[in-house]
């Protein structure tokens, strides 16, 4: 055992004339979701969406329709219709095969309603049948392809 003795104590902490201490005390924080502005998505993936509607989608007919836009990087698009009628949603997790889709590239699809009030719809299954003329093709991977 040592013989020395304990160090003496220290002053307590000078109070400010607000009454809160000179040093500011860190506090931790749980994570937010709304925090950095990240809200989460209300829109069913493929992920999220519920089984009995991904059995409804797959048991549809097949659309035809055309690539309207597609922005990789915000991970969604949208469809107009061979039919005609309002443009559908596309979400970059119901794309299939190794082409990012393009402006003008020809697709089929299923579609399938997104909640909580069905009202409209989202195109699922989505397949590029023929690739934009003219245009350069990238995969999942990033290689870049010309049409």
């Amino acid at each position: 055992m040592s013989s020395e003795p304990p160090p003496p104590a220290q002053p307590p902490a000078q109070q400010a004339s607000g009454g809160l201490l000179d040093t500011p005390r860190a506090r931790e924080r749980s994570p937010s979701p709304l925090r950095g502005n990240v809200v989460p998505s209300p829109l069913p993936t493929r992920r999220t969406r519920t089984f009995s509607a991904t059995v409804r989608a797959s048991q549809g007919p097949i659309y035809r329709g055309v690539c309207k836009c597609f922005c990789r990087s915000k991970g969604h698009g949208f469809i107009t219709p061979a039919d005609g009628g309002p443009d559908i949603f596309l979400h970059i997790s119901d794309v299939e095969g190794e082409y990012v889709p393009m402006e003008g590239d020809e697709v089929t699809y299923k579609m399938c309603s997104i909640p909580p009030k069905n009202e409209k719809l989202q195109a699922v299954e989505v397949v590029i049948t023929h690739l934009a003329p003219g245009t350069k093709h990238e995969t999942w991977s990033g290689h870049v392809i010309s049409s």
